[in-house]
C-alpha cells in the first residue's frame, strides 16, 4: 500500500519504502524488492491510461496518422526513458548499496521539496500536454534519471522538470506517469530473477504486495489528476521538507 500510494505522488515512494521498515523496526527490503514491487503501480498506471496507450500504438501503426500527437507521444516516452536506463546501468551499484542510507534520502527529499517550491512559484503552468516536442521528453526523461537516488522521486522531479517547461501540473503529471511505464517495467523485470532466487520474500506475501500496491496505485494516479487540475504542489513541498528534516534530526540523535 505504502509503493502504491506514494508511487504517484511527488514524495518518493523508494524513500517510504526505506523508511517505513526502518522506522517499524524491520530490516531493509532492498533494491531489488522495491524494483519488483513497482509492477503493482505498472499495472495500475497502464490499466488507468489503457485507453490513451491503445490509441499511441493504434496511430503509431498506421503511416496516415504517424505524425499525430499521439503517435508521437508514444516515440517520446521511449526516448525520454533512455536516460534513466544509461544512468541505471552505470550507477547500478551505488543505487543498490550507499544511496539507500537514511541521510542521502533526507537531504533528497528536502532539496527536491524546496526546488518543487521554487518552481511552482515561477513556472507559467500555461502548455498542454499536445505542446510536447522530443526535446521536451530528453529533458523531462534526464530529470527522470535523477529520482534513481532515493528520496528524489521520479513523479516528483519529472513533475518539477515538466512544470519547468511550463507545461501545466496536471499536463505535467500525465506525461510523468506514461514516462514511469517502461522504466517501472524494466527495473521491475531485471530484478525479478534476483528477488525470487534469493528466497528472502515468500511467492504469497510477493503476490499480496503486487496486488495491494496496483490497487492504491490506481486510486492514488485519478486522485492525483484531479487535484492538479485545480491545486498547487506547495502542499507536497511542506511535506517533504518537513519529512526530511525530520529524519535529518533523527540520524543526527541516534535514534535512525
Amino acid at each position: 500500500m505504502v509503493q502504491g500510494i506514494t508511487e504517484f505522488l511527488p514524495i518518493s515512494s523508494t524513500a517510504h519504502l526505506r523508511l517505513v521498515p526502518a522506522v517499524l523496526g524491520w530490516p531493509d527490503g532492498g533494491a531489488a524488492f522495491t524494483a519488483v514491487i513497482q509492477l503493482g503501480t505498472l499495472l495500475a498506471v497502464v490499466g488507468f491510461f489503457l485507453r490513451d496507450l491503445a490509441r499511441m500504438l493504434a496511430a503509431a501503426a498506421n503511416p496516415a496518422t504517424r505524425k499525430t500527437i499521439d503517435a508521437r507521444m508514444l516515440v517520446y516516452i521511449v526516448a525520454g526513458t533512455v536516460p534513466v536506463g544509461v544512468v541505471g546501468i552505470l550507477a547500478r551499484h551505488a543505487i543498490e548499496g550507499p544511496l539507500r542510507s537514511i541521510l542521502v534520502i533526507a537531504t533528497s527529499m528536502v532539496v527536491v521539496g524546496i526546488l518543487m517550491g521554487v518552481v511552482e512559484k515561477t513556472a507559467r503552468h500555461e502548455r498542454p500536454l499536445e505542446s510536447f516536442t522530443l526535446r521536451d521528453a530528453l529533458l523531462v526523461g534526464l530529470a527522470q534519471s535523477l529520482a534513481l537516488i532515493p528520496g528524489t522521486s521520479r513523479s516528483g522531479i519529472t513533475l518539477v522538470a515538466a512544470m519547468l517547461l511550463g507545461y501545466r501540473r496536471d499536463a505535467a503529471a500525465r506525461f510523468s506517469f506514461l514516462l514511469s511505464i517502461p522504466a517501472v517495467a524494466a527495473a521491475g523485470v531485471f530484478e525479478l530473477p534476483k528477488l525470487l532466487h534469493g528466497h528472502d520474500v515468500g511467492m504469497t506475501a510477493l503476490v499480496v504486495g503486487l496486488a495491494t500496491a496496483a490497487i492504491s496505485g490506481y486510486l492514488s494516479v485519478g486522485w492525483l489528476l484531479r487535484f492538479l487540475r485545480t491545486r498547487t504542489t506547495y502542499g507536497f513541498v511542506v511535506y517533504r521538507v518537513v519529512l526530511g528534516l525530520g529524519l535529518v534530526a533523527a540520524v543526527l540523535a541516534g535514534k535512525l
